[in-house]
């Protein structure tokens, strides 16, 4: 991906990875469009980086999706790349009956969100001569985390949703790349400060390095471990990894 001339949209830009990759991609020189729910961390990311912008927008409402869609094509007509960040991550329990509360937002967030996003923008995508869209799984999309199982079958359903939107875009101006991130350092489930999980700004340097390559999967070395377990032999490393993070850290 070329990573300077670009003017991109971030969803969920106003905190943790989203901001990341914000405040990365406008320190190169980019124009860079950030949305989210709250506009508290909208404006204090704005603050911190002089130029970059903000629209409000929650990707589990076709209405907001549409009116923000329909405002970025005209506000930034040169708008050539998209990232579906935004996520909810919430503990649910698929041995027993799964909370409405938990299961509608995520479904909507995850999944619904960036498919629909990304339909409201893609005809404008088409017409630029370069354009990219980067859909955000998660390294769980591949090894799941059984105490959070709605959100890990959202990515997974991200993982493939990209794949047939890469393979019907080939031959057109947009590539599809997928960042697929292990445990980093954010505010999901708490994990800001769990020393399990990977520091925020080294998972943003390494995605950084990867996205200027040709690759269409993201992964920084800490996720390889889970994106290649996939396989009739899979179950033991679930196991393995799910018994790990019960575990408190110590």
């Amino acid at each position: 991906m070329k990573l300077t001339g670009n003017t991109v949209f971030i969803t969920g830009g106003g905190s943790g990875i989203g901001r990341g990759l914000a405040e990365a991609l406008h320190k190169l020189g980019n124009k860079v469009i950030i949305s989210g729910r709250r506009k508290g961390h909208l404006a204090a990311t704005i603050k911190a980086n002089s130029g970059m912008q903000s629209v409000e927008l929650d990707v589990a409402h076709p209405a907001s999706i549409a009116a923000v869609a329909k405002k970025l094509i005209a506000d930034y007509p040169e708008l050539n790349v998209l990232i579906n960040n935004a996520g909810i991550m919430q503990i649910d329990d698929a041995a027993g009956a799964v909370d409405e509360a938990v299961l509608v937002p995520t479904v909507m967030t995850n999944l619904l969100g960036p498919i629909r996003m990304t339909s409201a923008l893609i005809d404008h995508l088409k017409k630029q001569a370069s354009a990219t869209v980067i859909n955000v799984s998660s390294g769980l999309a591949f090894t799941p985390l059984a105490m959070t199982a709605v959100y890990c079958a959202t990515k997974a359903a991200m993982h493939s949703y990209t794949l047939s939107q890469r393979y019907k875009l080939k031959g057109s101006s947009v590539t599809v790349l997928e960042l697929a991130p292990p445990w980093v350092q954010t505010d999901l489930l708490g994990g800001k400060s769990d020393p399990r999980a990977m520091p925020l700004q080294e998972f943003i340097d390494e995605t950084m390095t990867l996205l200027a390559t040709n690759a269409t999967e993201i992964l920084v070395e800490g996720v390889k471990m889970l994106r290649n377990n996939v396989g009739p032999d899979e179950g033991a490393f679930l196991t393995q990894f799910n018994d790990r993070l019960a575990q408190s850290p110590h």
